[in-house]
C-alpha cells in the first residue's frame, strides 16, 4: 500500500499543489504538519515520519519546497519515500529547477505529472523519458492526435520506445566506484567501504537484449571456477529493465535497456581497503605568533596509474591570516571562510610522494581550540582501475535483425566521503 494524498507545500507550509488519490484522507489533514515538523524540531526530535491522530505524513524537502505523502494504513514507507524522491527527479527533468517559481508557473503539467505517476495510492509510470512522449512542456494545449497513450506505457517493456534507429550502434558501459574511508589518527582503518554503480550509455536500434557478465564470485561457484579473480558483491540493486529471476537462477544480468543514459546497478562492499592516498601531516607553533603546516601525501596505488583532480582540504586555526606556501607539486590556496589550505595536483602518480608547506601568522594561538582538529579531506579520481577489482568479462547484444554494436568499457575509481584524521 501507498499513498492517500501527495502535497507540495513552500518553505512557510502553504499548499502549492495537493493530489487526493483514494480521499480517505480528508485534505484539510496537511494544516497538522508544518506546526508538527516545527514542534518536533524545537524538541530535537524532526524525523522523516511524522503522525497526527490517525493521519501519518511521510516527507522530503527539495530547495524551498516540502513534499508530503499522507497515508492511514500501515504503508511500505521505503515505497513512498522512493516515489517522492522521483517525483522529484521527473520534476527536475521538466522544470530544470524545481523550486517554488517552478511550480507555480507549470500548474497544468504538474497536475498531469502527479495524475501519471500515481493511480489510487500506487506508483505507476515514473520514467521521465516516457512521460515527455505525452506529457509536453505545453501540457495544456496537446493536440488531439498526439493525447493518446503511447505504446510504451501499455507494453511489457515500459522503459523503451519501439522502432528505434541508429546508424551506429553502440553501448558505452562505465563502472565507477567511490571509496568511502575514516582513517584515525594512529593510521587504523575505522571505516572502509566501496560503493559501486554500472552506468550505460545505449545507442542501439530495435528492441535488443543485452547480457552483461562480470566476474561475481557466486557465478564463479555456480560454474565451477577459481575464485581468486571473483569479486563478492553486497547490497546489489538493479534497474527495473533487469530479470530479476533469471539472475536469481544463475546470476545472468539480462535486460531490455532503456534508450539513452541509465544506471543499470549499484552495489556496495564492505571490505577493507588500503588508503589510496595516504596523508601525514605534521603541526609546529613558533612563539606565539606563527604556524606552519607540513602535509606530506604519497600515492598509494599501482605505479601505472594516475589520479587526476586531486585536492587535499587541510584544515587551519581559524583565526590564521598571512599565508604563504611552498609546494613540490601542484598549489596551494587558503580559503578563509572554510578554515582551510587547499592543495591542488592535477596528476599524481601511484607510488610518488609529494610535501606542501604552509605558514600562518597566529596572533591568538592561546584561544586554540581543545576539542581537536576537523579531518583532511581528499578528493581523486583514478581512470582505468577499479579497488574492488570488479570486471565487465563480457557484453552481448542480440537483436533480430542481427547487426553488430560495439561495447565500450571504462572504469573510474573516485573519493567518496575519505577522511584522515590528525589529532
Amino acid at each position: 500500500m501507498s499513498a492517500s494524498a501527495v502535497f507540495i507545500l513552500d518553505i512557510k507550509g502553504k499548499p502549492l499543489i495537493s493530489r487526493n488519490y483514494k480521499g480517505d484522507v480528508a485534505m484539510s489533514e496537511i494544516d497538522h504538519f508544518m506546526p508538527l515538523l516545527m514542534q518536533r524540531e524545537e524538541e530535537g526530535a524532526l524525523a522523516p515520519l511524522l503522525s497526527h491522530g490517525r493521519v501519518h505524513f511521510l516527507w522530503i524537502k527539495h530547495s524551498n519546497l516540502y513534499l508530503v505523502a499522507t497515508t492511514l494504513k500501515n504503508a511500505n514507507a521505503s515505497l513512498v519515500y522512493s516515489f517522492l524522491y522521483k517525483t522529484v527527479e521527473v520534476f527536475c527533468e521538466y522544470f530544470k529547477e524545481l523550486e517554488e517559481e517552478s511550480i507555480r508557473d507549470n500548474f497544468v503539467i504538474v497536475y498531469e505529472l502527479l495524475d501519471e505517476l500515481m493511480d489510487f495510492g500506487f506508483p505507476q509510470t515514473t520514467d521521465s523519458k516516457i512521460l515527455q512522449e505525452y506529457i509536453t512542456q505545453q501540457g495544456n494545449k496537446l493536440e488531439t492526435g498526439k493525447s493518446r497513450v503511447p505504446p510504451t506505457v501499455t507494453n511489457a517493456v515500459s522503459w523503451r520506445s519501439e522502432g528505434l534507429k541508429y546508424k551506429k550502434n553502440e553501448v558505452f558501459i562505465d563502472v565507477i566506484e567511490s571509496v568511502n574511508l575514516l582513517v584515525n589518527a594512529n593510521g587504523s582503518v575505522l571505516l572502509s567501504e566501496i560503493v559501486g554503480s554500472i552506468k550505460l550509455k545505449v545507442f542501439l536500434s530495435g528492441m535488443p537484449e543485452l547480457r552483461l557478465g562480470l566476474n561475481d564470485r557466486v557465478l564463479f561457484e555456480l560454474t565451477g571456477r577459481s575464485k581468486n579473480k571473483s569479486v563478492e558483491l553486497e547490497d546489489v540493486k538493479f534497474h527495473q529493465c533487469v530479470r530479476l529471476s533469471r539472475f536469481d537462477n544463475d546470476r545472468t544480468i539480462s535486460f531490455i535497456p532503456p534508450d539513452g543514459d541509465f544506471e543499470l546497478m549499484s552495489y556496495r562492499l564492505s571490505t577493507q581497503v588500503k588508503p589510496l592516498i595516504w596523508i601525514e601531516s605534521i603541526i609546529e607553533k613558533f612563539s606565539h605568533s606563527r604556524v606552519e603546516i607540513m602535509v606530506k601525501a604519497k600515492g598509494q596505488f599501482k605505479k601505472q596509474s594516475v589520479a587526476n583532480g586531486v585536492e587535499i582540504s587541510v584544515p587551519v586555526p581559524s583565526d590564521a591570516d598571512s599565508p604563504r606556501f611552498k609546494t613540490s607539486v601542484g598549489s596551494a590556496k587558503y580559503v578563509p571562510e572554510k578554515n582551510v589550505v587547499i592543495w591542488s595536483i592535477k596528476s599524481f602518480p601511484g607510488g610518488k610522494e609529494y610535501l606542501m608547506r604552509a605558514h600562518f601568522g597566529l596572533p591568538s594561538v592561546e584561544k586554540e581550540e581543545v576539542d581537536g582538529r576537523p579531518p583532511i579531506g581528499v578528493k581523486f579520481e583514478i581512470p582505468y582501475f577499479t579497488v574492488s577489482g570488479i570486471q565487465v568479462r563480457y557484453m552481448k547484444i542480440i537483436e533480430k535483425s542481427g547487426y553488430q554494436a560495439l561495447p565500450w568499457v571504462r572504469y573510474i575509481t573516485q573519493s567518496g566521503d575519505y577522511q584522515l584524521r590528525t589529532s
